[in-house]
C-alpha cells in the first residue's frame, strides 16, 4: 500500500523507540524509566477526580492546562505565559522543531545525540548539521560558531549522560541571539545544572522538560518548555492548529500532584543518584569504562568485549539494556539506574559474563 504514502514518508527513518517486552521477571533497564512509582499523591489525585462514575471522562479537558501552568511556573518561579505543556517532552520537541527551528538556514545539533531530533528535521524537511562531539564526547560550545537556523542540545547529552555546565550553555546562547537555542533538559535533575536563571536574561532561550523521569510519570506523557513569551507563543499557534487537546485530564491532574510533592521528589531522586554512583564505581571495578554521567542512566563499554554480545548476553539472563547500532558509540551500552537490587543483578551479571 506504499503507493499512497507521500514522497517525505518514503524519505522517513522512524524513531525506534525502547524495547518494551513482556518477559516474565525481567529487569528492564533500556528506557530510562524511573525505577519508583510516582508519588502516592498522584492516585490520590486521579481518584478524587473521577469520582464515582468517572463521568467527568465525557468532558474535554482544559485545552490550556491553566492550572497545571501556573503550577510550573510557581515551581520555577516564571509567568504562566514563559510556560507551554504537551503530551510528553516529545511532542513538545515535535512543536518546537517546527515553530522555531524551521528556516532556510540548517538546524545544529551534536552528532551523538537523541536520535530523535534527525528524524523530526526528516518529517518537516528541516535542513540540519551535526557536530560532533569532542573525542571524549563532550559538547563544546565553541564548535557552534557557524551561522545556523536554529541550536538544540540534549543536556545532559542523551546517550552519552554528559553535562554541560550553566556557563557553557550561556555561552551557546549568547553566542546565537539571532536564532532559538533549545535546551533539552530532560534529565536535567538528577545531576546537571538548570538553565532557567538564564530565560529572562536571553529571549532566544527554550529549555524542554518531561516528568517521565523525574517524576516516574512515564506513562502518563506530560511534558513542557519553559522560555520566553513570545517563544511560547510560537509554540501555542502551532499546537492550536494540530491538537488543541493535547494533555487528558486525568494527565494534568497527575501532573500537578506530583509537581507539588516535593518531599518525595527529592527522596527518589537522591536515591537514583546514590545507586548510580554505587553502579559506576561497581562497573568501572569489573572493567568497564563509564562516561561522567548526570542523568539517571549510564553510559559505558568494556575495552575488550563487544558491546552488542554483551547486550545479547545480558538478555539471556533476563537484564535489558539499550545498544546503538551508530557510528563511535556501537561498542556502548546505555544502562537505566533501577533499584539497588536491579543493580546489584547487573553487576552479577556482569562478573559472570566476564570471568
Amino acid at each position: 500500500m506504499s503507493q499512497y504514502w507521500s514522497a517525505v514518508v518514503r524519505g522517513l527513518t522512524p524513531y525506534v523507540p525502547g524495547e518494551q517486552p513482556k518477559i516474565d521477571k525481567l529487569i528492564k533497564l533500556n528506557t530510562n524509566e524511573n525505577p519508583y512509582p510516582p508519588s502516592p499523591h498522584v492516585l490520590q489525585a486521579i481518584r478524587a477526580e473521577l469520582g464515582e462514575d468517572a463521568a467527568r471522562l465525557r468532558l474535554y479537558p482544559d485545552p490550556n492546562a491553566d492550572v497545571l501552568k501556573a503550577c510550573i511556573a510557581r515551581l520555577h518561579g516564571l509567568n504562566a505565559n514563559q510556560v507551554f505543556v504537551g503530551n510528553g517532552s516529545d511532542e513538545v520537541l515535535a512543536l518546537v522543531f517546527q515553530a522555531l527551528l524551521k528556516h532556510d538556514a540548517p538546524t545544529c545539533f551534536p552528532d551523538v545525540t537523541y536520535s530523535f531530533y534527525p528524524v523530526y528535521c526528516g518529517l518537516y524537511e528541516i535542513n540540519f548539521r551535526t557536530v560532533p562531539l569532542t573525542e571524549d564526547f563532550s559538547i563544546r560550545p565553541e564548535d557552534y560558531t557557524a551561522p545556523c537556523g536554529g541550536i538544540i542540545i540534549a543536556n545532559p547529552n542523551a546517550p552519552t549522560a554528559k553535562a554541560l555546565s550553566l556557563g557553557e550553555v550561556e555561552r551557546l546562547t549568547a553566542a546565537h541571539p539571532e536564532c532559538a537555542v533549545v535546551v533539552d533538559e530532560a534529565y536535567i535533575e538528577f545531576g546537571g545544572e538548570p538553565a532557567i536563571p538564564l530565560i529572562d536574561a536571553y529571549p532566544n532561550l527554550l529549555i524542554v522538560r518531561t516528568l517521565s523521569k523525574s517524576h516516574a510519570l512515564a506513562g502518563a506523557r506530560v511534558g513542557y518548555a519553559l522560555g520566553n513569551a513570545a517563544l511560547i507563543e510560537g509554540l501555542e499557534r502551532v499546537k492550536n492548529s494540530f491538537n488543541s487537546y493535547p494533555l487528558d485530564r486525568l494527565a494534568q491532574i497527575g501532573a500537578i500532584a506530583a509537581l507539588q510533592d516535593t518531599a518525595y521528589f527529592e527522596q527518589t531522586r537522591r536515591a537514583i543518584i546514590k545507586s548510580r554512583e554505587k553502579l559506576v564505581a561497581d562497573l568501572a571495578a569489573l572493567g568497564l569504562e563509564v562516561l561522567p554521567s548526570a542523568a539517571n542512566f549510564v553510559f559505558a563499554r568494556h575495552p575488550q568485549r563487544d558491546g552488542a554480545e554483551l547486550a545479547q548476553q545480558l538478555r539471556e539472563r533476563a537484564i535489558l539494556v539499550r545498544h546503538f547500532k551508530l557510528p563511535r558509540i556501537d561498542q556502548f551500552l546505555r544502562i537505566s539506574i533501577g533499584t539497588d537490587a536491579e543493580c546489584a543483578a547487573l553487576v552479577s551479571a556482569f562478573r559472570e559474563i566476564l570471568a
